[in-house]
Order: C-alpha cells, then structure tokens, then sequence
C-alpha cells in the first residue's frame, strides 16, 4: 500500500527575475513501511524534491508547472493533495504526519535553547501532553535513539555533543510524534563510518519498530544501498532510472548511475585515478555506454608497480620524524575546588614521514588525527616531544624562525567555506600568503601565479574576481588547494579535504590531489575518518585510537589484514554491501 505519490511533477524556481526549471516531470510512490533512496549530486534536485513534499520552498519562489504530491491517509481513509492545503492546514501534517532530519544538525537545533526543551516543545504543539509528560517522553526518546546518558543531553546545548549525538537528538525530534513518513536528507554527511553506520541501524531500527515509511536522501550509492528497498537516481531535476536496490547496483543502465557507483574508491583493488561522473557522461555523448567491470580494470595498478615504487620510497631519509609527542586539554572544572582532569590528546606518538609519501591517519571522531597534523606544523603546541622536519628540532623554533618554514608546511582544512575570507576576492586570498613570504617581485607577477595556479586546479581566470560565496563546495576546495600551493610547499597536510563532497567531486578532487603530488613531489598527510578514501590515497596507512597510533602498516596490508579488533571495527563499517563492481 502506497502513503505518498508525486504524479508527473514539475518545479521551477525564481531567480533573480526569471524562472529556472529544477524538477521534470517526477513520479514516485512510497509504500507503506519500506525505505526509498533517493540519490545524486549536489543540485540534481534531492533535496527540492524533500522540501517539497514538506511543502517548506517558499510559494513566492517557486512555482509548480505540473503534478500533484498525495499523501494517503490511513488513519483518516483519505487522501491528501499536499500541494493544495494551506498553511495552516500544513501545520497538522508538517513534523506530525510527515517529519524530516536535515543534513546539518547545528543549523536545525537552536543553538541558545537545550536539546530536551526543543522537541518538548513540538510535542506540546502536536500533542495534548502536560508539559511534565512531554518531558517524560522526551528523556524516553533519548534512551529509543540511543543516546548516552540521556537526562545529562536533555540539559545540554547543542554544541556540547558530538555530530552522531546531534544527528540523534534530530533523529529523535522527528520521531517524537511518530510519523507515517520520515524524510531523511543527507543525515549521514560527514561522520565517521563507525557513527554513519550507527544512524543507518538506529533509523532502520526506529522503522520496523514503528513501521513508517522512509525516504532517505544521498548522494553516495553505498549508503543508500545499506538501507533502502528501492532507488530513484536523479540526474538534473530527471529520474534517469529507478528501481529495486540490487538490480541496480550489480547491472546498472544509465551510465550516470555507472559514474556514480564507479568513483567511490573500491576496496579490493588499488586504481591509478578515480573514474568520475564526468567520464561516464562523455563516453555516453560520443555513443559508448562504458561498462564499470573493464573501465576499472584499465586503471588498476598492479602489486609489483607499487612495490618497486616503496622500495625506492622507502631507501629515503625520513622528511618529518615524530619522538614521543604528547598533547594534552584541561577539562573545565564545573565546581570550585574540583580536581583538575585533562584529555590526552596525543600519548606518545613516533611517526616517520618520507619524502614523496602519502601517509594515511585514520580513526574516528576524537581519535587525535587532526591534533596530531596541527602539532606537526606547530598550528599547536605539544606538552612534551619533538618533530624534526629535514633535521631541523621544529619544536625548538622560535616563532619567527618558524614563520620563515610555514611556506614548507601548508593546511587544507575540511571546511574551505569558513577558511576563506568571506570579504575578499579569491585572487586577493591567493595573492596574500605569497606576499606575507615576499615570493615574487611584485602583485603583477603574483596576479600572473595566482591565475596559473587556479587554472591548474580546473578554475580559470574570471575566478579570481569573485568572492568564495559564488562558489560550489567543490570548486572552494580545489581554491583552498591553489592556496596552498601558492606559497610552494614541501609538504602538504589534508585534514578531512573532502569528507563534505559529493561522492563524484571527492572522486575530481582525490585525483587532483594525486595529479598535483606526481607533478610539484609533494609530500602528504591525508587525514580522513573514511577508510576507503584513505587506502585509495595512501602509501602507508595508520590508524589512531583515543590518541595513540595503534596500527601502522602498507595501506592494502592494514585492510586485509588488520591487526586490532578497533581497526577491523572501522573496515567493516564502510559501506560495500554488494561488493565491489568488479
């Protein structure tokens, strides 16, 4: 039995002062129990799809050129135009009958009230409960979605839990008022594989239990396959194909499906470059519909080329050496005179870099990965220990000895959007670093290396003008790297640089990365909470726990045969649930 239709539905969307077609023509129906995934990149139209059957797209913006959305009502033996009702009309099926989890949790949650009073107060709205009541069931959502010490986050604000906790308390939110149907946009973005297949199991928990209908939003065709019936694979506001899951994984038909499931890095053997989106599509255009088994088997890189490159790595003097480095934070004291406790961050950590390597560090949220790239670079200083890059004791620099090695030490942070100087021009962020180290003889000559760098990148020279605002999340990115290699860097540390893209602009990203190592002899740290992009990228891997390296190794060595349960723990939380496309 189906709960929702869109029947031949079309959208467009105001902008500025014409109208731009975001949806054609979609129709779908979601049965009664079951789970459809929803998949494609960013702008294909996923999440306009959502917010219209929430009906949460400003009317004054949108305008629906075809098609109705219906919603059948069981309990009322109706059905329901949700495009027809009013506003208020709205408010009874809106997070009542119908609830979402957005992506990103800290926008969703008002940051200045707790956690337990902001889904008290959608029960008081939705439901006849006494305000005790409703906090009652609060606390008992809490304890259904898993949350730790549940009393303890119902006091809490928002930005005192971690990601996974904060994507609960949405999770529990939306379920408050137990919904027929519950979307889900993108809830897994960003998190660590260990805490991403947590969401996945608590929400298909949550759905036998209560037996409601999900529509579960992505744009990684791993994650919708651990937990969807069905997918609908959405290509520029157009269904391109749809149907059960399994089918479509093992003989996919359209070849933006086959790029989709192509550029996630495969586990079982090591490729030379990620296929991407863009590959798939060309071939198509010219009239070849390219078959992911052969398209992989072409790039693949054999065990005997990567050993006799490590041989040669390896014969190196190490770039960075890492002696016994320790990190620690105070916790804030809650009473007066209570003892001071401290996080250990770093616990005796020894590393060698080598020239020319990528080294892998992985781990879960909290494992000390990025403390341990910033303390490498002195973006933090350690308590006890010492890093030597070239022979040179960075931790006996002064502070402007050291300024003098930051253009050997660059940073790409994970969030290129709050990295980048929202008031200033792309080509003035670029121009900066290289005049703060006097690279250069004049702002002519450093216009001239910004623009080359940014073409270098896939941009070109009307990019330098705009500010980051103008731009994808992937092409900020590829601006961050151009700014990194603005000032000529030995050594490169990627501190989660793609763990918010799409899977297919993480593919053009990865590739970039490795382009750009191959052509300046870059040497990389590539820190991620994603395995399989890590092993993809890496020469060595080592895994981190509670701030200790527990496992160093060849990258393929650390997957196949891993050492501890902590790391065999991480493996099999990535999403492969059919294997690879080989």
């Amino acid at each position: 039995m189906s709960v929702l239709t869109i029947n031949d539905f079309s959208l467009e969307l105001k902008n500025d002062t014409e109208w731009k077609p975001i949806l054609h023509h979609i129709s779908l129906s979601l049965e009664k129990g079951r789970t459809l995934g929803i998949v494609g990149e960013s702008g294909s139209g996923k999440s306009v799809t959502a917010l219209s059957v929430m009906r949460l797209i400003n009317s004054k913006l949108s305008n629906i050129t075809s098609g109705n959305i219906i919603f059948h009502d069981e309990k009322a033996d109706c059905d329901i135009e949700l495009t027809k009702l009013s506003e208020k009309e709205l408010q009874h099926i809106r997070g009542n009958r119908i609830a979402m989890i957005f992506q990103e949790p800290m926008t969703s949650l008002n940051p200045v009230i707790k956690c337990g009073e902001q889904i008290t107060e959608a029960l008081l709205l939705h439901t006849q409960m006494t305000k005790k009541q409703a906090q009652e069931e609060v606390i008992s959502l809490f304890k259904e979605v898993m949350l730790p010490r549940p009393e303890k986050i119902f006091d809490s604000y928002p930005h005192e839990l971690s990601g996974g906790q904060k994507q609960r308390v949405m999770i529990a939110m939306a379920m408050s008022c137990h919904p027929d149907i519950l979307i889900a946009d993108e809830p897994t973005t960003a998190l660590d594989v260990t805490v991403q297949k947590g969401i996945l199991e608590l929400i298909k928990k949550l759905q036998q239990k209560h037996g409601m209908s999900v529509i579960f939003i992505t744009h990684d065709l791993g994650v919708v396959a651990e937990i969807a019936d069905e997918i609908i694979v959405l290509y520029k506001g157009t269904i391109v194909e749809q149907g059960k899951v399994e089918p479509i994984f093992k003989a996919p038909q359209h070849p933006y499906t086959k790029g989709l499931l192509a550029c996630r890095p495969p586990l079982d053997v090591r490729l030379k470059v990620l296929p991407t989106v863009d590959d798939f599509m060309r071939s198509y255009e010219q009239g070849h519909n390219r078959d992911i088994q052969s398209t992989l088997s072409d790039l693949t890189v054999s065990p005997e080329e990567r050993k006799q490159f490590h041989i040669q790595l390896y014969k190196q003097e190490p770039l960075i050496r890492i002696e016994h480095l320790y990190k620690t934070y105070p916790i804030r004291k809650k009473k007066l005179f209570e003892k001071r406790e401290y996080v250990h961050a770093l616990q005796d950590i020894n590393l060698e870099v080598y020239e020319g390597e990528t080294l892998g560090l992985v781990g879960e949220s909290g494992c000390g990965k990025t403390t341990l790239g910033r303390t490498m670079i002195r973006l933090i200083e350690p308590n006890q220990g010492r890093v030597f890059y070239k022979g040179t004791d960075l931790t006996k620099l002064s502070v402007r000895e050291m300024r003098k090695l930051r253009k050997d030490l660059q940073i790409i942070l994970q969030d290129p959007y709050s990295s980048l100087n929202q008031w200033i021009t792309i080509g003035s962020a670029l121009i900066e670093p290289m005049q703060v180290h006097r690279l250069f003889a004049n702002d002519k000559e450093r216009k001239h290396h910004a623009i080359e760098l940014l073409e270098r990148v896939g941009l070109n020279e009307s990019h330098y003008y705009r500010y980051p605002h103008e731009f994808s999340g992937g092409q900020r990115q590829r601006i961050s790297i151009a700014r990194a290699l603005a000032v000529n860097p030995r050594f490169i540390i990627c501190d989660e640089s793609v763990s918010a893209l799409d899977v297919s602009v993480q593919a053009q990203v990865l590739n970039l990365l490795n382009e750009l190592k191959q052509e300046y002899h870059f040497t990389y740290i590539f820190i991620s909470h994603d395995l399989s992009v890590v092993k993809f990228m890496s020469d060595r891997m080592a895994v981190m726990q509670a701030g200790r390296i527990v496992e160093i190794n060849d990258a393929d060595e650390v997957y196949f045969h891993p050492q501890t349960d902590y790391t065999q723990k991480l493996i099999s939380a990535i999403p492969n649930p059919f294997g690879s496309a080989l």
